[in-house]
């Protein structure tokens, strides 16, 4: 039986550079009701060079870092080392999960000094297969987003996670735009890495709303990750892209119906429905008859509720006689007819 899928909340770039923000980053997710924090763990140094040629920069055409260079985004977005500690006791002290995308070796053994829970590999780190073989061997629960990635490249990536003795893997379907756009979501994706690699499989969601996500759980998403944000108007490298609180507690609200009205495959009527089923219409006697009146449309009817014949029975009862006399409401049998 499936379990109700995980809610997290990405922190990412959203704290502005501020921890005091951070903190309240921290508890507004909790408060919409995340399972899960997520934080990110590199430095500037750790990610790329301070380079200053067009080979460093993102495309001048990127809708939110066109022509930055990366080092200054990442020097901007990260997340201080020094912070950590700090915050996933915050997260564990309010019931919720810390984890954390390392983006390299050291971030690895950094994580595992704080005993993260689990750990996500991010997209763009996907073809990192020394990467995933060190967070693999850590033994944890192992999610992965795979956006911008090959089929074959996730061959490669689940076969060594598999190789280093970690059977807890979580894959993301994922579309590494900002904001990305529903008819680019592609959730029928969800099958297609279920059934390849028989895995669990959740989604990292970047578009706008919450239509996208509860969809991902309805096609069997056990995990949902959304960025989160105070309010998008205070701007920051993720900003556009990023969910307010209220919007968050409206995709768990609206997520875990989403999970339990999936239900089961056996058709049966529901509890609920009884009274409705009660209320069917059957034939009823409409007017006093009396020992051996005939059936006719005059004296019988198919009304609400249920009780009598089926109405299917109509057809057949007509020109026979009643065995006795029957006051108008008694619902009709076959044992009142000769």
């Amino acid at each position: 039986m499936r379990s109700e899928p995980i809610f997290i909340a990405e922190i990412s770039a959203n704290h502005l550079g501020s921890l005091e923000r951070a903190h309240l980053l921290v508890n507004a997710a909790i408060d919409a009701g995340a399972t899960a924090v997520k934080f990110q763990t590199y430095t500037a140094d750790t990610m790329t060079l301070n380079v200053d040629s067009d080979h460093f920069k993102i495309s001048g055409d990127h809708e939110l870092w066109g022509n930055r260079k990366l080092y200054d985004l990442y020097e901007e977005a990260h997340t201080p080392w020094a912070w950590h500690k700090e915050l996933f006791e915050l997260c564990r002290s309010r019931g919720a999960i810390p984890f954390s995308s390392p983006f390299d070796a050291t971030a690895v053994d950094f994580l595992e000094s704080l005993d993260t829970a689990m750990y996500k590999i991010a997209s763009m780190e996907s073809a990192d297969i020394p990467l995933i073989k060190k967070v693999a061997l850590t033994g944890k629960p192992l999610i992965i987003s795979t956006g911008g990635t090959e089929l074959e490249e996730i061959d490669e990536l689940v076969a060594t996670v598999r190789e280093y003795g970690n059977n807890d893997l979580t894959l993301l379907v994922c579309t590494s735009s900002y904001p990305a756009l529903p008819i680019d979501a592609h959730l029928s994706r969800i099958t297609t890495l279920q059934k390849r690699f028989n895995v669990q499989v959740g989604v990292s969601d970047h578009t706008l709303g919450i239509g996208v996500s509860v969809a991902a759980i309805a096609l069997g998403a056990v995990a949902v990750e959304k960025h989160l944000t105070l309010r998008r108007n205070d701007g920051g490298a993720d900003g556009a892209f990023s969910m307010e609180p209220e919007e968050f507690a409206q995709l768990v609200k609206e997520g875990k119906s989403a999970f339990e009205s999936i239900g089961e495959f056996n058709w049966s009527i529901q509890q609920s429905e009884r009274e409705s089923r009660r209320l069917r219409r059957s034939l009823h006697i409409t007017r006093a008859v009396s020992k051996g009146e005939k059936v006719s449309l005059e004296n019988i009817r198919a009304i609400r509720p249920n009780g009598g014949l089926p109405p299917k029975y109509l057809e057949e009862v007509l020109g026979r006689e009643f065995n006795e006399s029957f006051e108008m409401g008694t619902p009709l049998s076959f044992d009142q007819l000769v």
